[in-house]
Parts: C-alpha cells; structure tokens; sequence
C-alpha cells in the first residue's frame, strides 16, 4: 500500500506536471506567433515608410525643378522693359522711403522736389503745358539722358518759380 500512495503522489505530480508543460507550450507557441506577427507588421512598416519617403523626395525633387524654372521665368519676365521700369519704380520708391526716414535733411528737399515734379506733370496732363518727354524723344532734345535734377540757383528760387508757374496757369 504504501507503493500505491507514493505512485499515486507520484502519478498526481506527474498529471500536474504535464499540465503545466502543456500550458507553457501553449504559451510558447502563442508568443511565437505574436512575435512572427510583430515581425511582419514591422517589415509592412517598413515597406509603406520606404515607399512615402520615395515619393515625398521625387516630390520635393520636382517642386526643386519647378522652382527653378518659375526662377528662370520671372528673371526673362523681369528683362522684359516695362517690368524693368516697374521694378526699377519700385526699386526707387523703397529707396525714398528709406532716405525719408533714415537721412534728416533729406525729406523737406525731397517733398519739394517731389511736389514740384507732380505740379508739372499735372500740368503737361491737363494740356497746359507741353509735354516735355515727347520732345525730348522726338527731337532729341541735344543730351540723350536728361539731368537728375535742376541745379538751384539761389535760395528759395525754385519755391518762387513753381508759385509764378501756378499762378501765371491759374489766369
């Protein structure tokens, strides 16, 4: 009898023993199957990452060429002579701004200068009097590039002539 307890505890430990080898080989094989899974799903990763990046350079390589061809064509529009002389506008109109506000003396003789300039055009435009680009183009006009600006000749002089030319417009 007591062979036939101690083969029965043993038999007992034995059943649970297997049980237990059974559970582990089950988990074994789950985690095995898991981390096959885990490996495909990382290499599917992988694949569709290689893929967006591939196609995010050929884009970026394509928005390179764009731009430089938009840069070539808006360097041949800008030899173009009337955007040369838009841009050269713009180009004199942000140097004004600058000198107004970076150069003290040189705002009240700008404005003036500005004004006077304004006044005349103005009154070329109204047909007072004659139009000095054209005769300067259809004749020549003597000097093939005009002066910058008029030399003064006394203080205040050019302030008296621009009223005298006003009021001698106004009767």
């Amino acid at each position: 009898m007591d062979k036939s307890i101690f083969l029965s505890q043993y038999a007992i430990g034995f059943y649970f023993g297997c049980v237990f080898l059974v559970i582990a080989c089950y988990n074994y094989l789950k985690l095995k199957a898991e981390l096959s899974r885990f490996r495909r799903h990382l290499s599917d990763k992988l694949e569709i990452e290689a893929e967006t990046m591939k196609k995010i350079k050929a884009e970026q390589e394509a928005l390179r060429k764009e731009n430089e061809t938009l840069r070539v064509k808006v360097n041949a529009l800008n030899e173009i002579p009337d955007r040369k002389l838009q841009r050269d506008l713009e180009v004199y109109a942000r140097a004004e701004k600058r000198m107004l506000i970076n150069a003290p003396g040189f705002a009240p003789a700008w404005e003036t200068a500005k004004s006077d300039a304004h006044g005349e055009l103005a009154e070329e435009e109204a047909g007072r009097q004659a139009p000095k680009r054209i005769f300067a183009r259809l004749f020549g006009g003597g000097n093939s590039t005009p002066a910058a600006l008029p030399a003064r000749e006394s203080n205040g002089s050019h302030v008296n002539d621009a009223e005298t030319a006003k009021s001698g417009s106004d009767h």
